[in-house]
């Protein structure tokens, strides 16, 4: 790899981490090509990016988007996303389907963590899971109240019979 390609990589992936809502740090040693595949399949499906990155190039990655605290160490894939739950979630289930696939650690809200805050975040409920809960609570006082009213209505219309 030249320098320019270098720079332009390290500069990619700084504007990328500076956009990211989560990223997530994974080592992948002894995986398959086809397993790592798998990941970015099931990575690219649900809006993440990832990549493979020499450490040199990810701390200069992560210095310029203003994070400190990361550490890299031996074999690492970057993992991000805009969403931490959803990419904390996509990440920890291919951990759990894959044991050669670690979390390590990374990054939420331009903040350092560790591999158990990702796995915290992978089991909180989604933004839809959180959004079908509230409509639920919103929308409990109007079915009460429909099927009291129905319930009315049966016993009035027992009552005339």
């Amino acid at each position: 790899m030249t320098r320019n390609e270098k720079e332009q990589l390290v500069a990619e992936l700084t504007e990328a981490f500076q956009n990211a809502g989560c990223v997530v740090i994974v080592d992948f040693k002894g995986m398959t090509v086809k397993e790592m595949e798998g990941f970015r399949t099931l990575g690219f499906e649900a809006g993440l990016g990832a990549r493979v990155i020499k450490n040199t190039l990810a701390d200069l990655a992560f210095k310029n988007a203003g994070i400190e605290g990361v550490e890299l160490r031996e074999t690492n894939m970057a993992v991000w996303g805009e969403d931490p739950i959803s990419t904390s979630k996509t990440v920890a289930k291919y951990a759990k389907e894959n044991d050669k696939f670690v979390i390590k650690g990374g990054v939420i809200d331009k903040e350092a963590v560790d591999a158990a805050k990702i796995i915290e975040y992978s089991k909180l409920a989604s933004k839809e899971e959180l959004l079908g809960m509230l409509l639920s609570v919103w929308t409990a006082p109007l079915r009460n109240m429909a099927a009291g009213l129905d319930a009315l209505a049966k016993k009035k219309e027992e009552e005339a019979a």
